[in-house]
């Protein structure tokens, strides 16, 4: 009628009978115990690698992304440059405004709107960008960004201005005005 169930066998473990049923339960919770999880020292050893790690990548990542920002600001400056160089040829005068060649609404990588003075006709729209003896850097037009800090003063030697893009010598040096 019923069948028996295989026993387990059993063995000598020291002076006592283990069978083995038992030692493998033992073995698995033994094993269960030592899986449960990291000790707190292996956290903290975690986290300081971690921490390290950022505190290295972190300044050469905010560096780069300084870089990307003013090379795109000098590569904007430099089509915008060019545009308004190229109206200039079309029609004899340099535009009034960054709008009368399409750029009105372009902004710096900073979100700031680009800086565009006519110096043929500047009527209380600011002074011309000056060089460190004072002299205006450029003939035409100015055009600038204003950096990440949002600030800038027509001297480039102020230190407003030292993170400004500038278009100078007529856009022969399109990059920081602090390498000027």
């Amino acid at each position: 009628m019923g069948e028996r169930l295989p026993q387990p066998e059993k063995w000598m473990h020291g002076a006592r009978v283990v069978n083995s049923i038992g030692a493998m339960s033992s073995r698995v919770q033994s094993l269960r115990c030592k899986a449960g999880g990291f000790s707190l020292l292996e956290l903290l050893i975690m986290v300081a690698i971690f921490a390290t790690i950022s505190a290295l990548a972190i300044p050469s990542l905010q560096s780069a992304l300084g870089a990307a920002r003013n090379a795109r600001a000098v590569a904007d400056i430099r089509t915008i440059g060019n545009e308004a160089l190229g109206y200039q040829l079309q029609n004899g005068a340099v535009p009034l405004t960054l709008t009368e060649i399409g750029y009105g609404d372009v902004r710096d990588p900073w979100g700031a709107p680009y800086q565009y003075l006519n110096l043929a006709t500047p009527n209380g729209h600011g002074q011309p960008r000056e060089d460190r003896f004072l002299v205006p850097i450029n003939t035409y037009f100015d055009l600038y960004s204003m950096g990440p800090d949002g600030r800038s003063a027509p001297p480039l030697t102020a230190s407003s201005s030292q993170d400004d893009i500038v278009w100078a010598n007529d856009g022969t040096y399109i990059g920081l005005s602090a390498n000027f």
